[in-house]
């Protein structure tokens, strides 16, 4: 099973996309709760 995964480009380009989101979303997380701590 993990040989099909680690061999198939289109579940590297899934799993990519899904890191890049969930990056990107905890990146924005942490900038938003930096700003409004800063401001209480």
């Amino acid at each position: 099973m993990w040989n099909l995964i680690l061999n198939d480009p289109v579940a590297w380009g899934s799993i990519l996309g899904i890191g890049v989101v969930v990056s990107l979303c905890s990146y924005y997380a942490y900038l938003f709760i930096h700003n409004t701590s800063q401001n209480l």
